[in-house]
């Protein structure tokens, strides 16, 4: 495991110099980032910065060209996304991605198909019935009768009942009406502070995402532009220009 030498959390997730592309076309360049072990941090940017590409580049979706990823110590860039999941990292599709003719109860379960997941798969699925009371509620339910805000819950508790150590969601707000807005940003809160879970999450409201970060990242044509707190962010220039169009 690596350690912190100055007093901060070790670091759970690394990326160096990771480039990515898509046949030709290269979509991330030289990007390197830290997540700590308890900590909430957010990546940000506009519209194809590829803040996407990051999350299925960690998840293993996509294989990066060149660069190191490592997960609690552990080179993991070649390893396959099976694996990573095993290894405690979990990720959260844009758009929920549940299967809609399957059951609240059936997409849950898929979540727990392996290993040590699998065999305590029960005891999972009574704790998030307590964080989430509408997987109990709608259980029985196929999952395309949920509404848009129930679904992403449905989604995120999937991905927990793999027990992840690294909980990574991608734009788990988008498209949702302001009230589950902050019902999911809370439950995020809830399962960072209550269940020790480190997360990683794309979010292009650079306030509402710096609301619960601990620390951010902010992409711009597939390179990390800025990274710090987010007082550091928000009085950013650099930042203010990517969002704002301020000079």
């Amino acid at each position: 495991m690596t350690t912190a030498t100055d007093g901060r959390s070790p670091a759970l997730l690394t990326l160096e110099a990771v480039d990515v592309a898509y046949g030709n076309f290269q979509v991330l360049w030289n990007v390197s980032m830290t997540v700590r072990q308890g900590e909430i941090v957010a990546l940000m940017g506009p519209n194809g910065a590829g803040k996407s590409t990051v999350l299925n580049t960690v998840g293993g979706v996509i294989q990066p060209i060149s660069g190191a990823i490592g997960f609690d110590g552990r080179r993991i860039e070649r390893v396959p996304a099976y694996r990573r999941v095993d290894e405690g990292l979990t990720l959260v599709l844009e758009r929920h991605r549940l299967f809609p003719r399957l059951t609240v109860r059936e997409n849950l379960l898929l979540g727990a198909y392996r290993g040590e997941a699998k065999r305590q798969r029960g005891r999972t699925l009574g704790r998030l019935e307590s964080l989430f009371p509408i997987i109990a509620v709608r259980a029985r339910q196929q999952a395309r009768t949920l509404s848009g805000g129930e679904q992403q819950m449905v989604a995120i508790a999937r991905g927990l009942m793999s027990r992840p150590r690294l909980l990574m969601v991608d734009e788990p707000t988008l498209g949702l009406s302001p009230k589950l807005v902050v019902e999911v940003m809370e439950l995020l809160r809830r399962l960072n502070q209550e269940e020790g879970i480190t997360i990683l999450f794309v979010e292009q409201n650079v306030e509402l995402a710096l609301s619960l970060a601990t620390r951010g990242y902010v992409l711009e044509s597939g390179r990390v532009l800025i990274e710090g707190t987010p007082a550091d962010l928000l009085g950013s220039a650099e930042v203010k220009r990517v969002f704002l169009g301020i000079a």
